[in-house]
């Protein structure tokens, strides 16, 4: 019996109308990148498993993709130790290469590798697949892509409102109005833990802080409660969540809240700072908003920490993110470079385009006339004129085989094409054509010379 094909969990095939408008929101946010002067790179699918790991915290190291070594991947085993040895341990030993998990990382290797041929600051672009290996749900996938800018070399906070006004860019293009940029600053967070005495639990308090919008206000205090947070230090974050007013008044108050944090303090100057010159500048179509419990869950970040959520009558998430980091090159031997990077979510832009129907029309007309089959002898012709019609940059599809006018007629609706050229036996022997208009029906016949006049009848 023949076994019914499928895909694994998490992994999708994408048909012609699904990959078309794939690169409407590929090329738009391309060439925003390259408008602000990025250029692009490119980094293998598979990394070092020591590259990745301890990067992106427990949670992070358990979603990453494991690769078995080849051969015979258990041969060199101790059989007594594999019933003693932990999955953890055992892992390292059958295991030496992984899926990329993001593109931040592989980044920072490939910065550390190239950096006497880079120009800094370097500024990268980079659209390609990642992995991970988590719960597959609405707009999370475990095969996924990611477009990727980063900024290395400079710790100047003028490239954290630059990628806020590329964000601003990118979404206005899309015609995406209402999405909310929201921002904090980890050294927030850690003055925040400073005063409060749990600076030694600072990925726990992020951690559960960053699930506000999942669990609610209580749900983030009964979960630090359950990780062993006093009731004192518990009810101390309190008036944290409840911030209100705009960010000036809530910076206000965090500056009285976070008394001596010198680290804290720094958090406030250089969200500020950011916020300062986006309002002078003024964005076309997002909203910029602080968060105070936006944490991100990558350890990596440092300093100003980013995300972009949809608009509210869309119930997906974020839809972008990315942060400052400042000791990602040094596991690679690189000290003392600053970086900032975002992302886009290209799979959920595309569940919010696709719910607010927003994607243009002409995408779905690609082809823009078919040429119909009478026979091998007119087929010639019919190929030399398609060959010149796409010298003119037309998109000319020729059907393959003489069959009834009503099926090929049939292929050339299903192809959404605005136009269907026929040269037959007459029209061949006068070297003429006919055009047919398929939206109203209309039919006009050309010289097969005056290629200036088929083209207009074809993108009229």
């Amino acid at each position: 019996m023949v076994q019914k094909p499928s895909l694994p969990k998490g992994t999708r095939d994408f048909t012609p109308k699904e990959l078309s408008r794939r690169k409407y929101i590929i090329r738009t946010i391309e060439r925003y990148f390259e408008r602000f002067g990025f250029d692009q790179i490119e980094t293998p699918s598979l990394e070092n498993l020591s590259t990745l790991t301890g990067k992106y915290g427990e949670e992070g190291d358990r979603l990453i993709f494991k690769i078995l070594n080849s051969g015979d991947y258990l041969n060199k085993i101790d059989k007594d130790s594999l019933v003693s040895t932990t999955s953890n341990e055992l892992t390292h030993q059958i295991s030496s290469k992984a899926l990329r998990y993001d593109l931040t990382v592989p980044f920072a290797r490939f910065v550390v590798m190239n950096q006497n041929e880079l120009v800094m600051p370097f500024k990268r672009y980079q659209i390609q697949p990642v992995w991970r290996a988590d719960r597959p749900q609405k707009g999370r996938y475990r095969e996924f892509f990611q477009c990727d800018a980063d900024a290395i070399g400079s710790n100047s906070l003028i490239q954290e409102v630059e990628f806020i006004m590329l964000y601003d860019g990118v979404f206005d293009d899309l015609n995406i109005a209402g999405t909310c940029i929201k921002v904090n600053n980890r050294k927030i967070l850690a003055g925040i833990a400073d005063i409060l005495q749990i600076s030694n639990r600072l990925i726990d308090f992020t951690v559960s802080l960053d699930k506000l919008d999942k669990i609610g206000q209580e749900g983030v205090l009964e979960e630090l409660r359950s990780k062993g947070f006093s009731s004192e230090v518990v009810e101390s974050i309190r008036p944290f969540l409840e911030l209100s007013g705009d960010w000036r008044k809530q910076l206000e108050f965090l500056n009285e809240l976070l008394g001596n944090s010198s680290v804290g303090k720094e958090g406030l100057e250089e969200l500020s700072f950011v916020f300062e010159q986006v309002t002078q500048l003024g964005l076309k179509t997002s909203e910029l908003i602080f968060d105070i419990t936006l944490a991100r869950g990558l350890n990596y970040y440092t300093g100003i920490i980013i995300e972009v959520t949809a608009p509210k009558k869309v119930k997906i998430g974020s839809i972008g993110g990315g942060g400052r980091y400042d000791d990602l090159t040094a596991p690679f031997g690189l000290n003392n470079m600053s970086g900032v990077g975002i992302s886009f979510g290209l799979d959920r832009i595309a569940l919010v385009l696709d719910e607010l129907n927003l994607f243009p029309a002409a995408l779905d007309q690609k082809v823009d006339a078919v040429v119909l089959n009478f026979g091998e002898k007119e087929m010639l012709k019919s190929l030399k004129l398609a060959r010149q019609l796409r010298d003119l940059n037309l998109v000319i599809d020729c059907y393959p085989n003489a069959a009834k006018l009503q099926k090929q007629f049939k292929y050339v609706d299903k192809k959404n094409a605005a136009v269907a050229i026929m040269i037959g036996s007459t029209e061949s022997a006068n070297d003429t054509v006919i055009l047919k208009n398929m939206q109203s029906g209309e039919q006009k016949e050309y010289s097969c010379l005056d290629l200036e006049g088929i083209q207009s009848f074809i993108t009229a």
